[in-house]
């Protein structure tokens, strides 16, 4: 927990920790209030319900993940090197303390059907963020951007497995040197 964190972001650091390390059904809502040190009045204050703070959570995870990828995307010389940055924005955004089993995103998406418009919606959003941004940064890599990106995004998705079961020992990394044979592969075709 911060230190002089806000009643807020207590109650963000503690749901990002419960709801992606222990899974959302099995985290309530007295667990998240215990680890954030704040009362009930406080929680529906800022979020109205559980999945009001889970849709903020998710929120708060979209925008730290994107502006990580941006920075990475940013520093990168080459159009492969910026394709490839979703590898290196993974091992930064997994590096920086955050705890989470794996993909906050997928965790989500694998509690089922009973997810609040709010929360799918984000869920939506964050899919086609990944599309839309790896169609984009294909687009000077091969004649067919969207089966280029598709493959990238589908070794992203392995990527983030492998973090879920703790094998290969740095899943960013093998993904990324399989992505950069794929992108070799796609311009030489």
């Amino acid at each position: 927990m911060r230190l002089q964190a806000t009643a807020r972001d207590r109650l963000l650091d503690a749901a990002e920790s419960l709801f992606f390390c222990d899974g959302i059904p099995n985290a309530s809502v007295d667990a998240v209030l215990q680890r954030a040190a704040a009362s009930p009045p406080t929680l529906y204050a800022h979020f109205g319900s559980k999945n009001g703070l889970l849709a903020a959570a998710l929120e708060r995870r979209l925008d730290n993940w994107s502006r990580i990828w941006t920075e990475r995307v940013d520093a990168a010389t080459t159009d492969q090197g910026r394709l490839l940055a979703i590898f290196d924005a993974l091992d930064e955004f997994r590096s920086d303390g955050r705890r989470s089993r794996w993909c906050a995103f997928l965790s989500t998406s694998s509690t089922g059907p009973q997810l609040d418009e709010t929360v799918a919606i984000l869920l939506r959003e964050e899919t086609e963020l990944l599309k839309r941004r790896l169609t984009e940064l294909a687009s000077p890599l091969a004649d067919t951007p969207q089966r280029l990106a598709d493959d990238i995004q589908l070794l992203y998705n392995g990527a983030l497995a492998s973090i879920l079961r703790g094998s290969p020992d740095k899943p960013g990394e093998a993904a990324r040197r399989l992505a950069a044979a794929t992108i070799d592969q796609a311009n030489n075709a």
